[in-house]
Parts: structure tokens; sequence; C-alpha cells
């Protein structure tokens, strides 16, 4: 990795998903700009924000696909990102932050 970049595994499918109530909500409803989360897996060395493990929020228009293996990840750089939910326990601090 290099610079600012950050690998990111994908949460969850783009396709069904449940509402709070439990109602299936299909693949084809049309919704807003969504936000989606995933798993930091790799940092370059400028990262500063954002730890491998941490779950972040991004914007899944601004992303570039890569496959390296089997698996497929989104590499973004730092500032693309939204959010940062992370269990750090800092000295004194909370345990997680958005």
């Amino acid at each position: 990795m290099l610079h600012d970049r950050v690998l990111v595994s994908l949460e969850g499918e783009a396709g069904e998903r449940r509402s709070g109530g439990g109602i299936v909500i299909p693949a084809t409803a049309s919704v807003g700009k969504r936000l989606s989360w995933g798993a930091v897996v790799a940092t370059g060395p400028n990262v500063r924000q954002v730890e491998l493990g941490d779950r972040v929020l991004f914007d899944p228009e601004d992303r570039a696909e890569v496959e390296l293996g089997a698996a497929e990840y989104v590499l973004l750089r730092e500032r693309d990102l939204h959010a940062v939910a992370a269990e750090r326990a800092e000295e004194g601090g909370p345990g997680l932050y958005l």
C-alpha cells in the first residue's frame, strides 16, 4: 500500500436487505445515495486516522475495486472515508467512536 491508501473488505451484499422492522427491501428498490461499511485490511504509511480491523463508512461510487486471490476489495484514499467505527480504548477515552 502506498501513501494515504486504505484497502477495505466489503461487508454484506448489494442485494436484498431488511429494514429494522423486518421488511425485505429488494435490490431493485429505488433509494437515495447510500453509503457502505467495510473493514480495513491494509493501510499505506501515511494513513493517520484508521488502523487494521477498523470499520469504515464510504461512498460506494467513489471507489476502485481490486481482486486479490479470490477475494474482492475496495481501494480508497483516507480522505474519502466518511466515518470510522473502532473499538480502541485509549486512556480515559471512549471505546467506540464515529
